[in-house]
C-alpha cells in the first residue's frame, strides 16, 4: 500500500513513530519499537517520544497505523466506575473524615458504648454532601465537554464538505472553519477566501489578547480552497512532536517534491475564532489532548491559608486533650475496679474482659477505645463543611458582587477565583506590585521623542511632577492649546505636526523617523481607510502609539498585506501633497525578550532597499555604524532624560542594503527558515548579518499614565501597616521617580540606593573579566548592604516615627539574594516601609516574593497584569491579577481578580478584614462549643467508676453539631460586621489587628477554653445536684435521662446565647437562627421522645416539662454560666479596648447610610451598564488553587446559554480547559 511505504521511508529519514516511542522497520518488514524512558509531563498528557510527527493530508488509511490520538477532549475527574472510590479517597485525605471513619468503625465493636448508626449518619451526611458538590461540579464538565466534542465543523469527504463532530477529527484531516468560528484542532493553513492567503484570528481564549493577529498561509496553497482543488491536496507535514509552547511551531511541508518550512505563522490553534474572513482551509496536525492549549492547562500550585494551618494545629490541640481525657478515664478505671465491689458481679467465674480485675492494663486499654468513641464530638464534624459554606458565600455573594469593585469602563468585577483564601485577604503584611498595567494604565501614549540630535514634545508627565515632589517643589501640568490628543497620542510641539517639520534641520531625518514609525511594525489596521475612522490591532500598546503617532505627523499607514504596507504620505515633496505609497515588506525579523529589537526589509517603489529597526537602546546602540558620535552622545542623554521623566523609549536606526547583499542575505535566511532543529536560534544568528552598521534616527518616548487613585490607595494601606514593594523593570531613576508619583516613598523617608551603576562596578565590568566581575560585584553589594544595614539601624533608633525606603536594581538584587547575603538583605528589607527593586526580571520577582513569604514568615499579596508577573503571583500567600492591557494569563493565575489597582483598598480593608474576623470566630467557637459538650460527658465520667456510661443519648450529640448548632454559627460567619465598609476604609488602621493575628491567637482559645470549663461544670453540677432530690409529676425521682436531657437543654441554650454574646452586629438573621435551632431541638425531642419507646428517653420531655423544677434551672443556669463571660466583656471593652471598638462607640449613633451593603446591587448605574454588570456575574472559573468543597468550576458560557444572555466567551474557558463551543455571528 502506498501510505505503508511512504511511512517506511519516513520512518528511514526520521525515525519517528507513533506516540509510544520510535518506531522502525527492520530488515524482516517486522516493525520494531525502541521505547524512550525518559517522558516529561505537560498538564494532563505527555508529550510523544524525541523525534518528529509525519502526517499525511487527506490520507486516513496512512494515518491510521499511526494510531493518532483522537480530537475528544475530557476535562472530567471521574467517571461513573471512578467516582466512588476517587471521590471517597479525596475526602478521607482529610484527617478529620479520616478520624470520623474510625470512631464509626470503632463504634461497631463491643466496647463501643454509643449506637453506630449515630456516628455514622452524621459522617455520611457530610461525605454526601461533598460528593454532591463534587459530582455537581464533574457533570458540569461533562455537560461541557459534551457540547464541546459535539460541536460541527465541515470535513472534506470526497470532494465534499461535510458536517463531523469535533470528537470525530483526525490527525490529517482536511476541515473548513468559517468567521467567527473557532478552530476545532491545531491546524495548518492551506487557503482562505481572501485572495492573498492571509487569514485574522483572535487568541483572548489563549492569551486574553483581543487585538487581531495575522496568519498567512504558503503561496503553494492558496489555491486549495473550493473542495475539487482541496481533494487534490496530498502534502506530507514533518513538525515536531506535540508540546505546549504556544508560540512556536517548527516542521515542513512537502508538497510536489518540494519541503517548504512552516512557521506558527501557519498554525492556527484550538480555542482561537476565525475573524474578518469568510473561511480558511486547514489540515489537521494535533488533535484533543495533545493540542497546545490542552497541554498548557495545568493545575496551578496549591494553596493553603494561614488560618487554615492554624485550625491544623488547633485540630491537633483537641486531639491531645481528647487522648489525654481517654488517658485520665482509663487510668481511673483501672484503679476504680475492685473485687470488693461485689455488687458490680466482678468475682464471677465468667468475666468480659473490659471489666476483669485481674487484668488492669487490659481493661484500660480496651477503656481508651470506650471513651474515644464517647468523647468523639469534641473533634467538630461539621466544621469543615460550614468553614467551606461560609467561604463560598464570602466570595461568590459579597466579593463578586460588590459594586465599590466594579469597573464600568471595562465591563470588570472583581472576582474570587477561589474561596480557600479569603481570610488571607485580612492578614497581609506584604504586598509586591508590578508596575506597568498595575499601577499605571498600560494606556501607551505618544508623549516625545529625539531625531537626529533635536529634542521634540514640552509636555509634562505624572512622573516628573513626582520627581519634582522629591525636591520640594509643587509642579502642575498646564493645558496647552496645541496639544493633540488621540487614544495613543498626547504630543505638544507644533515644529513636527502639519508639515513644519520640512523647516527643521534635518528633514531628511525626520522623514526616515516617520517612515520607520509607519512601516516597521506587525499592527493590523481596520475599518474605513480614513484616519479618523480606523482602528490598529497591535500586538502591544506601545506598537499602537508608534503608528497612530506616525499617523498624526502626516504618514498614514491605511492597509496590509502580506507582501505590501500602505501609507498616505503628506508634504513630503511639497506642503499640501499627499501621495499613497506601497512599500513591499520583503522580510519581517521578529521582536522577542532575547532580540529586544524588530527589524523590517523593504523596498520602496523607486527600488530602494532599507531595513528599518527598533529597540532597545543597549541593542540598538551596539549595532550602529561608527562615526556621528555627537548625535549618539545627545541622543543617549535624551533618552536618559525621558527615561528620568517615567518615558518608555524605544531607539530607530535604518540601513540602506544594496541589491547582491541583500539576495546574499536573504538565501541565508530562507535556509535557517526551513531548518527543522534549532530554527529560531539559527535565525537569530542570521539576523545578526543583516543587523549592523545601522544609522541612528532618533528615539521615541512612550508615557504609560498612573491608574486612578493609585497614590490615595498605597497611602491608605500603608497607614493600614502594609508594606509595599514595587518590582519593575525600569530604570532605577524611573523607578523612583514613579515611587515619588504614587505616594511611596517622599522626601520624610531616609532612603538606601543600592546600585550597580557606581563609577568603580562600571569600571571593572569595561575590563570584560566575568569572574573578576562576579567576584567584585558581590564584595560591593555586600559592602554597600552592610552599610545601609547599620545605617538603618542608628536611624530608627535616634529617629521615632522614623520611616525607610530601600532601592535596589536587579543585578545588585542577583548578588544579595546569594545565601550568604540573604538574611542581611532580609533584615534592612523588612525594616523598610517601601521597597522598589529596579530591572528585576521575571524570576527574580518571584525570588523576592518567596525570600519574604518563607523567610520572614509574613503573609505576602503579589498583583500583577501579565505573563511576567505569573510566577511571582503564585509565589506569594495571595496572588492578584488584574484584568489590563496584557491579556489574561496574570488573571488565570491568580487567586483574585480585580480591573483597577485602587480595588485593593477595598478587597483587603473591607472584604479580608471582615473574613478575618468572621471566620475566627467562627473556628474559636466551633471549638468552645464541642469543647463544653464532651467536658459534661467527662465530668460524669467521674461519677460512673469511669465505666464509659454515656451521659447523653447517642442521638442528642451525633445531631447537636448537624442541626441543633449549625445556622447561627453560619450567620455568624456571614453577617457580623465590627464597623461599617466605609469607616473601614476611613480608620484604615484597623487592619493592623488581622497582621497582628489578633483574633486567633492561642491566649483567645485558651480564655475560651476556661470558660468552657466553667461552662460545663456549671451546666453540670447544677443540673446534678438540684436533680438529686428533683422528681417527677408521678413523684418518682429523676432518672438519668431526665438528668440529661435536662443538661442538655440548658448547654443549647447557654451556647447559643454565648454566640450572640460574640457578635458585633445582631439582626434578624440572628434571632431567626437561634431561635429556629432551639425551636430544631424541641421539635425533635418531642417526636423522638414520644415514638421511640424501647430507649429510656420514651416520654422524658414530657415528664421534665411538667415540673416546675425544669424551667426554673432552664432559666438560672445558663444565666449563672454566662454572668462570668459578660462580666470578662464588659471589663474587656471598657479597660481593654479594641480598636474597632473605640471605633463603634465613637459613631455608634451615625447612620450606615455611607456605607453600601454588599448584599444590595442596585445603584446608579444607566440601563447599559446595569446589562453589563449582569451579564458579568454569571458563573466563572474557579481557581484550581484549592482542593475546597464550594469553589465549583464557573462555565460562564455555559450557564449564559441556560439562562439565554449572550455573553462574551471568557479566556480562561479553553486555557483551563480547552472547552470551545464554535458559535457563528448573529
Amino acid at each position: 500500500m502506498k501510505g505503508w511505504e511512504t511511512i517506511t521511508g519516513s520512518i528511514s529519514r526520521f525515525g519517528a513513530g507513533g506516540r509510544g516511542g520510535r518506531s522502525g522497520v527492520g530488515s524482516d518488514g517486522t516493525s520494531v519499537n525502541q521505547s524512550f524512558p525518559r517522558t516529561a509531563t505537560l498538564g494532563r498528557v505527555q508529550p510523544q517520544a524525541p523525534g518528529h510527527r509525519t502526517i499525511y493530508c487527506n490520507d486516513q488509511e496512512a494515518n491510521a497505523i499511526v494510531r493518532f490520538k483522537g480530537n475528544a477532549i475530557s476535562t472530567t475527574k471521574y467517571n461513573v466506575l471512578t467516582f466512588l472510590p476517587k471521590g471517597l479517597f479525596e475526602q478521607f485525605r482529610r484527617v478529620a473524615n479520616l478520624y470520623f471513619l474510625t470512631i464509626s468503625v470503632l463504634s461497631f465493636t463491643p466496647v463501643s458504648p454509643v449506637s453506630p448508626i449515630t456516628n455514622i449518619v452524621p459522617l455520611s451526611m457530610v461525605l454526601f454532601a461533598s460528593l454532591l458538590k463534587e459530582a455537581w461540579e464533574d457533570w458540569k464538565r461533562f455537560q461541557n465537554d459534551k457540547s464541546i466534542n459535539n460541536t460541527f465543523v465541515e470535513v472534506l469527504v470526497g470532494q465534499k464538505w461535510q458536517n463531523t463532530a469535533w470528537k470525530d477529527l483526525q490527525v490529517g484531516d482536511i476541515v473548513r472553519t468559517k468567521q467567527d468560528e473557532y478552530f476545532p484542532a491545531d491546524l495548518l493553513f492551506l487557503a482562505s477566501t481572501n485572495a492573498d492567503g492571509v487569514c485574522y484570528i483572535e487568541t483572548a481564549n489563549l492569551d486574553g489578547e483581543t487585538n487581531l493577529k495575522i496568519r498567512k498561509a504558503l503561496e503553494k496553497t492558496w489555491d486549495f480552497v473550493t473542495p475539487e482543488k482541496a481533494s487534490e491536496f496530498k502534502g506530507e507535514i514533518q513538525c515536531e512532536q506535540p508540546n505546549n509552547s504556544l508560540y512556536t511551531f517548527t516542521g515542513n511541508l512537502i508538497l510536489q517534491k518540494q519541503t517548504l518550512p512552516l512557521s506558527p505563522n501557519q498554525i492556527l490553534l484550538r480555542g482561537c475564532s476565525l475573524r474578518n474572513t469568510g473561511y480558511i482551509v486547514g489540515a489537521v496536525v494535533f488533535t484533543g489532548h495533545e493540542t497546545k492549549v490542552m497541554m498548557n492547562s495545568m493545575n496551578a500550585p496549591s494553596k493553603r491559608s494561614t488560618l487554615e494551618r492554624k485550625l491544623d494545629k488547633l485540630i491537633l490541640t483537641l486531639f491531645c486533650v481528647l487522648f489525654t481525657m481517654c488517658l485520665i478515664g482509663a487510668i481511673g478505671s483501672g484503679v476504680f475496679l475492685n473485687k470488693k465491689y461485689y455488687f458490680l458481679g466482678l468475682s464471677e467465674s465468667v468475666i468480659e474482659p473490659e471489666f476483669d480485675p485481674n487484668n488492669k492494663f487490659v481493661v484500660a486499654l480496651l477503656n481508651i477505645l470506650t471513651l474515644i468513641t464517647l468523647y468523639s464530638p469534641i473533634i467538630p464534624i461539621s466544621l469543615y463543611v460550614s468553614v467551606e459554606g461560609i467561604k463560598f458565600v464570602q466570595s461568590t455573594k459579597y466579593i463578586n458582587n460588590d459594586l465599590h469593585m466594579y469597573h464600568a469602563e471595562s465591563n470588570t468585577l472583581a472576582s474570587a477565583r477561589t474561596s480557600n483564601l479569603n481570610e488571607e485577604l485580612g492578614q497581609v503584611e506584604y504586598i509586591f506590585s508590578d508596575k506597568t498595567g498595575t499601577l499605571t494604565r498600560n494606556l501607551m501614549e505618544f508623549f516625545k521623542c529625539s531625531i537626529a540630535g533635536e529634542i521634540y514634545g514640552t509636555g509634562i508627565t505624572e512622573i516628573e511632577m513626582g520627581g519634582a515632589a522629591r525636591t520640594g517643589v509643587n509642579v502642575r501640568e498646564g493645558k496647552s492649546t496645541t496639544a493633540i490628543r488621540e487614544k495613543g497620542f498626547n504630543f505638544d510641539d507644533v515644529r513636527l505636526m502639519r508639515g513644519a517639520w520640512r523647516s527643521e534641520p534635518n528633514p531628511d531625518m525626520c522623514k526616515e523617523f516617520f517612515r520607520c514609525l509607519a512601516i516597521c511594525h506587525t499592527v493590523l489596521p481596520e475599518g474605513e481607510e480614513l484616519p479618523e475612522k480606523i482602528r490598529y490591532q497591535a500586538a502591544s500598546p506601545d506598537e499602537s502609539a508608534l503608528v497612530v503617532a506616525a499617523k498624526n505627523f502626516g504618514f498614514f499607514f491605511y492597509r496590509r498585506t502580506p507582501t505590501l504596507v500602505y501609507v498616505r504620505e503628506s508634504h513630503v515633496e511639497r506642503m499640501g501633497k499627499v501621495d499613497d505609497v506601497p512599500y513591499e515588506i520583503l522580510n519581517v525579523l521578529e521582536f522577542n525578550s532575547t532580540r529586544k529589537r524588530q527589524s523590517v526589509v523593504c523596498r520602496y517603489p523607486d527600488g530602494r532597499l532599507v531595513l528599518y529597526c527598533k529597540g532597545a537602546d543597549s541593542v540598538i546602540y551596539e549595532r550602529l555604524v561608527s562615526g556621528n558620535n555627537e548625535i549618539k552622545k545627545t541622543s543617549r542623554e535624551h533618552l536618559e532624560q525621558f527615561g528620568s521623566a517615567g518615558l518608555r523609549t524605544l531607539c530607530l536606526a535604518y540601513r540602506d542594503l544594496s541589491p547582491n547583499a541583500y539576495e546574499n542575505w536573504n538565501e541565508k535566511y530562507i535556509q535557517a527558515k526551513s531548518s527543522l532543529r534549532d530554527r529560531e536560534k539559527k535565525l537569530d544568528e542570521v539576523a545578526e548579518l543583516i543587523e549592523k552598521d545601522l544609522i541612528l534616527i532618533g528615539c521615541t518616548a512612550i508615557e504609560d499614565k498612573l491608574q486612578e487613585g493609585v497614590p490615595l490607595c498605597i497611602e491608605t494601606l500603608s497607614k493600614a501597616g502594609i508594606k509595599i514593594w514595587v518590582l519593575t523593570g525600569d530604570k532605577l531613576e524611573t523607578a523612583i521617580n514613579i515611587a515619588y508619583a504614587c505616594k511611596l516613598i517622599n522626601n520624610g523617608m531616609k532612603q538606601f540606593i543600592i546600585n550597580s551603576e557606581t563609577d568603580d562596578i562600571l569600571e571593572v565590568e569595561s575590563t570584560g573579566d566575568q569572574v573578576h566581575i562576579a567576584k567584585y560585584m558581590k564584595d560591593a553589594v555586600k559592602q554597600q548592604l552592610t552599610k545601609s544595614h547599620d545605617e538603618a539601624i542608628n536611624y530608627l533608633h535616634t529617629t521615632p516615627n522614623g520611616k525607610l525606603a530601600l532601592v535596589i536594581d536587579g543585578k545588585c538584587l542577583m548578588y544579595a539574594l546569594d545565601p550568604s547575603l540573604r538574611v542581611m538583605l532580609l533584615n534592612l528589607s523588612l525594616n523598610c516601609a517601601s521597597v522598589v527593586c529596579c530591572r528585576v526580571s521575571p524570576l527574580q520577582k518571584a525570588q523576592v516574593t518567596s525570600l519574604v513569604k518563607k523567610s520572614a514568615r509574613k503573609i505576602t499579596l503579589a498583583i500583577g497584569d501579565g505573563a511576567n508577573d505569573v510566577s511571582m503571583i503564585q509565589a506569594a500567600h495571595v496572588g492578584v491579577g488584574i484584568s489590563g492591557q496584557e491579556g489574561m494569563q496574570a488573571v488565570m493565575a491568580s487567586d483574585f481578580s480585580i480591573a483597577q489597582f485602587r480595588f485593593l483598598t477595598d478587597l483587603l480593608l473591607v472584604h479580608g478584614r471582615w473574613s478575618y474576623i468572621r471566620l475566627c470566630k467562627v473556628v474559636t467557637y466551633f471549638f468552645y462549643k464541642n469543647l463544653t459538650l464532651t467536658l459534661i460527658q467527662f465530668w460524669f465520667t467521674f461519677d460512673t467508676g469511669y465505666s464509659g456510661q454515656r451521659f447523653y443519648d447517642d442521638w442528642f450529640q451525633s445531631l447537636y453539631n448537624v442541626f441543633f448548632t449549625s445556622v447561627p454559627v453560619l450567620i455568624l460567619g456571614l453577617f457580623d460586621k465590627d464597623v461599617s465598609a466605609s469607616l473601614s476604609k476611613r480608620y484604615p488602621e484597623l487592619y493592623k489587628e488581622g497582621i497582628k493575628n489578633t483574633f486567633f491567637r492561642w491566649r483567645v482559645v485558651g480564655i475560651l477554653a476556661l470558660f468552657s470549663i466553667y461552662h460545663s461544670l456549671v451546666i453540670y453540677i447544677f443540673v446534678s445536684v438540684s436533680s438529686s432530690r428533683a422528681v417527677d409529676s408521678a413523684g418518682k425521682m429523676f432518672g438519668l435521662w431526665d438528668v440529661s436531657t435536662l443538661a442538655f437543654n440548658c448547654l443549647l441554650v447557654t451556647v447559643n446565647l454565648r454566640l450572640l454574646m460574640m457578635c458585633n452586629t445582631i439582626t434578624k438573621w440572628h434571632h431567626i437562627s437561634v431561635g429556629g435551632s432551639i425551636l430544631t431541638w424541641y421539635i425533635f425531642i418531642f417526636v423522638y421522645s414520644g415514638v421511640v419507646d424501647n430507649k429510656g428517653i420514651y416520654y422524658v420531655i414530657f415528664d421534665l416539662m411538667r415540673t416546675g423544677h425544669f424551667y426554673i434551672t432552664l432559666l438560672l443556669v445558663p444565666i449563672a454560666a454566662l454572668l462570668s463571660d459578660f462580666i470578662y466583656l464588659s471589663v474587656q471593652r471598657w479597660f481593654f479596648p479594641f480598636e474597632h471598638q473605640i471605633i463603634q462607640e465613637k459613631h455608634l449613633n451615625e447612620p450606615e447610610s455611607t456605607a453600601a451593603s454588599l448584599l444590595d446591587t442596585g445603584t446608579h448605574l444607566s440601563p447599559d451598564e446595569a446589562r453589563s454588570f449582569a451579564i458579568a456575574q454569571l458563573p466563572r472559573e474557579g481557581s484550581k488553587h484549592t482542593g475546597f468543597a464550594f469553589d465549583s468550576p464557573g462555565y460562564e458560557s455555559f450557564f449564559a446559554r441556560e439562562a439565554g444572555v449572550r455573553a462574551a466567551l471568557k479566556p480562561w474557558d479553553v486555557a483551563r480547559r480547552a472547552s470551545m463551543k464554535a458559535k457563528r455571528k448573529n
